[in-house]
């Protein structure tokens, strides 16, 4: 359906078998483009026996596509130059930034009155500073190489409505979105776009850990997050739960050339749970 052959995909936070990372990295393959992979490591041993980002490269070869992956702590600056160093080494340039890795949902699901420093300055140092970091390495290298570019940064309807017990998380996403509208700002007249995906709940092990650890204490997480996953699903008119799929597709749109009027853009992607 896009065209994306002869571009070079770099997506973030790639590395669950399940996740957002792994089916925007396949769906831009599928599309036409090398892609490069990153996670924290090279091949995790995850419980369900799939190898991280080196499967995923292989998956991408399958498709007839070059892959890459790198293992990356994207809240570091060194790392992060490297990457994007390695990145066009390897395949002379980058067109598609697609920034998905974030802080893992976990200690700062709490009311502020009991929110830690450490957990807030996780979120914020991944899910901001790691956005901020990618993005500044990339355009400059896209403006380098003067053939415009696509950045997507994946965010969150918490970063439209904040939520309690979700300060740290909505508040990261809510500098997202000005992130996104200002790097917009600044790359357009280098034909870079700069837009944001801002999703409900999608169906990844994900959700299933965030709802555990939204848990109450001496209440069986498991059994709390599978009742709490019925009542999201209630909220949305659409009947369900987005799908890896959903926010895949969106993303191969943006990152196309039937895109490139759209920038500074916060895109709802939620089934209709939130309007506004």
């Amino acid at each position: 359906m896009y065209n994306l052959e002869g571009k070079t995909a770099l997506v973030t936070g790639a590395s669950k078998k399940d996740g957002i990372g792994r089916g925007v990295a396949l769906r831009l393959a599928e599309e036409g483009a090398d892609v490069i992979v990153t996670g924290r490591c090279i091949s995790p041993k995850n419980a369900d026996g799939w190898g991280g980002i080196q499967a995923l490269v292989e998956e991408i070869e399958n498709l007839g596509k070059r892959g890459l992956a790198l293992a990356v702590d994207i809240s570091d600056s060194v790392q992060v130059e490297e990457m994007v160093q390695k990145s066009v080494e390897t395949f002379g340039k980058i067109d598609i930034l697609v920034n998905n890795a974030g802080a893992p949902a976990g200690n700062d699901r709490v009311p502020v009155v009991e929110l830690k420093e450490e957990d807030w300055d996780l979120v914020i140092r991944v899910n901001l500073k790691g956005t901020f970091l990618c993005c500044r390495e990339v355009a400059r290298s896209m403006i380098q190489k003067k053939s415009g570019g696509r950045i997507i940064n994946m965010s969150s309807i918490s970063g439209k409505r904040g939520k309690a017990s979700y300060a740290a998380y909505s508040s990261s996403k809510f500098g997202i979105h000005g992130f996104t509208q200002s790097l917009a700002r600044e790359l357009g007249p280098y034909g870079i776009t700069v837009n944001a995906i801002c999703a409900g709940l999608i169906k990844t092990g994900r959700i299933t850990d965030l709802g555990e650890s939204l848990a109450p204490a001496h209440v069986d997480n498991y059994a709390f997050a599978q009742e709490w996953l019925k009542k999201q699903v209630s909220a949305y008119p659409l009947g369900r739960l987005g799908e890896v799929s959903d926010v895949a597709n969106l993303a191969a749109f943006l990152a196309s050339c039937q895109a490139e009027w759209i920038t500074g853009s916060l895109i709802t992607l939620d089934g209709g749970n939130y309007m506004g």
